[in-house]
């Protein structure tokens, strides 16, 4: 006669080694799963949605009591995310994350290109350009869930400097901006591009007709940036926000004519926990 075992009954019969004793008595402060590729559908302030892959990281802390914590435990539990990434089931999968791998706090971290449609300034082609967009997520053992949000913005700038002292042109580069930030009320990615897409000395176009290059060339011109300019000209906004309780915004300068970036960063406000 043969006696057929379900799944359940076999995982009871194998040793389970990370639940094991460890003596050592070293709490761990984060332990779990770094850079899962995984398909997610996110909010599209035009569209409604867009489907993206993400980079996902997932961390909880394991008392010093533990051997080991469950990694698979970890993937099982993204499936809450299917198919949307909304901040309502960051809280779900954060307190999901503590319950099943019985721990104190949980963290993740979901990053994912996201694209817009942009049309070059005078021809009107139209063109995807990626930004880098990452969601924070974390939960502290008395279940006050914390929410950051990240939008890396590339960005053209004009040294004000050079253009003083030069006879004839001046040098500019691509830049990089990176803003965080927490929200009481929903904030669109899509406001906070645009927001620092609006501080630099131009935007950045994935398609440009001759008539465009003209037009963002002059544009950048007349409008000279230090990466201290951009990061206090995105702060401003901000800083006036009443929706906005915290933030930090960096710009990068990818010089042309030096062997070196330049950088500038602002954080302004106090960080908050909520209650989701």
């Amino acid at each position: 006669m043969y006696l057929f075992k379900t799944p359940e009954d076999i995982c009871c019969t194998i040793k389970d080694t990370q639940n094991e004793r460890d003596y050592r008595r070293i709490p761990i402060d984060k332990v779990g799963i770094k850079n899962l590729r995984y398909p997610v559908r996110v909010l599209d302030k035009k569209n409604g949605y867009q489907n993206t892959v993400a980079n996902i990281n997932m961390y909880v802390d394991l008392p010093h009591k533990y051997k080991g914590t469950h990694m698979s435990r970890f993937v099982e539990l993204l499936h809450l995310f299917r198919p949307e990434v909304s901040l309502k089931k960051f809280s779900v999968i954060l307190e999901q994350m503590k319950k099943h791998l019985n721990a104190a706090s949980a963290h993740i971290e979901v990053t994912f290109p996201y694209f817009i449609e942009k049309k070059a300034p005078v021809s009107q082609s139209p063109g995807l350009m990626d930004y880098t967009c990452r969601i924070i997520g974390s939960s502290d053992p008395d279940g006050k869930v914390d929410l950051v949000s990240e939008v890396i913005v590339p960005i053209s700038s004009v040294c004000p400097c050079s253009k003083e002292i030069s006879e004839i042109g001046a040098h500019n580069q691509r830049g990089e901006v990176r803003l965080s930030f927490r929200f009481k009320k929903f904030v669109w990615m899509e406001d906070m591009i645009e927001l620092v897409e609006n501080a630099a000395s131009c935007e950045v176009y994935s398609v440009l007709k001759r008539v465009d290059e003209k037009f963002v060339t002059e544009k950048a011109f007349t409008n000279p940036k230090f990466v201290e300019d951009i990061v206090r000209d995105v702060s401003k906004p901000l800083k006036e926000d009443d929706n906005i309780p915290w933030f930090s915004v960096s710009a990068e300068n990818f010089e042309s004519i030096h062997n070196h970036s330049a950088y500038a960063q602002i954080t302004c406000g106090i960080p908050v926990s909520v209650n989701r």
